[in-house]
């Protein structure tokens, strides 16, 4: 077949998420475009790498690797990265499931050979069965989720979103890998980021680099009952504020905060308009939803309050990996 060899890593933690992991292995296989190879990171969880090795020990095109790194999701990226043989290298989230054509997809936005980066589209799976009626559609990374606002289309970005991306294997050759300490990492704070900071370090290392989304590129991320609550829609927002913090010290207020402003400038205030106007038409949820996205900026400008004085103080750290040579597995 014509066209990069793509491999797909999906980083794991928990036996909690042990159907998840096979219906995310399971989506990869059925590809109407063959992956190269499934790597499947586990992040610390000896039992769980144990389990994986005895349930994929017969394939051979799924992996078992350890986290070669610190705790979290960053460095288990990297790992899957240094292993990784195929040209571009694709992220599934483990609690997702892709497409049947979604690397078809990723693929055809590599004949361009300035394109660095692919990202796609991410639907939620609500727990409840619906969305719960006051969850504005604009604040749908708080699950980790595409959301309202984002141009439709194969587009332009300044950064694709980690649960379902790709990039060029020489990607990391460049910029080095994800930055640890930025993202999850086994605390208990929902922290994020870690791809923004990446794709903004690729685009100033490579400036003629060219990163996009395709929301043909489609994933289902399913999104337990305990994040449709506003206690944990708070807790994020606060998180994405200190993460953006740390992505502003990595690379610059100028091109960390670009899209954050266009977006709380532009698609916000329409949230809120019709919000708003739903609650005047006595509509379910409108003045819940204007409230929550007034709510979750307030909260996420606090967060980026308190991370720009950390970092000031010099009491927050992350590194930047750089990516070579080839992990060994554990299948």
């Amino acid at each position: 077949m014509s066209g990069p060899d793509i491999s797909v890593v999906v980083c794991v933690y928990t036996e909690d998420r042990w159907e998840d992991i096979l219906a995310a292995v399971s989506s990869v296989r059925a590809q109407s475009r063959p992956a190269l190879e499934t790597l499947l990171v586990v992040d610390h969880n000896a039992a769980l790498l144990d389990r994986l090795a005895k349930e994929y020990k017969a394939s051979g095109q799924v992996r078992v690797l350890a986290n070669a790194g610190p705790r979290g999701l960053s460095a288990g990226r990297n790992t899957g990265i240094t292993a990784a043989r195929g040209d571009v290298v694709a992220f599934l989230d483990d609690d997702a499931v892709a497409e049947r054509d979604w690397l078809r997809h990723f693929a055809e936005g590599y004949a361009d050979p300035r394109v660095m980066a692919v990202g796609g589209r991410t639907v939620p799976i609500w727990a409840s069965g619906r969305r719960p009626a006051w969850f504005p559609a604009e604040f749908d990374w708080v699950v980790g989720c595409t959301y309202k606002g984002l141009p439709p289309g194969r587009v332009r970005v300044r950064n694709v979103l980690g649960g379902n991306a790709s990039f060029r294997r020489s990607a990391f050759d460049v910029a080095g890998g994800f930055a640890t300490g930025i993202g999850r990492d086994g605390d208990k704070r929902p922290l994020g980021c870690e791809e923004t900071e990446l794709c903004i370090r690729l685009t100033r290392a490579r400036p003629e680099a060219v990163l996009l989304i395709d929301d043909r590129a489609v994933i289902h991320h399913r999104v337990p009952e305990a994040r449709e609550h506003f206690g944990y829609f708070r807790t994020r927002a606060y998180a994405e504020g200190l993460s953006k913090a740390l992505v502003a010290r990595s690379v610059g207020a100028d091109k960390g905060l670009e899209s954050e402003r266009r977006y709380a400038a532009r698609v916000l205030p329409a949230g809120v308009a019709r919000g708003l106007r739903d609650a005047v038409l006595a509509r379910p949820g409108g003045a819940g939803r204007a409230g929550a996205i007034v709510a979750g900026v307030l909260t996420a400008a606090g967060g980026y309050v308190v991370g720009s004085l950390r970092a000031r103080r010099g009491t927050t750290t992350f590194a930047v990996a750089g990516i070579e040579g080839e992990a060994g597995d554990s299948s």
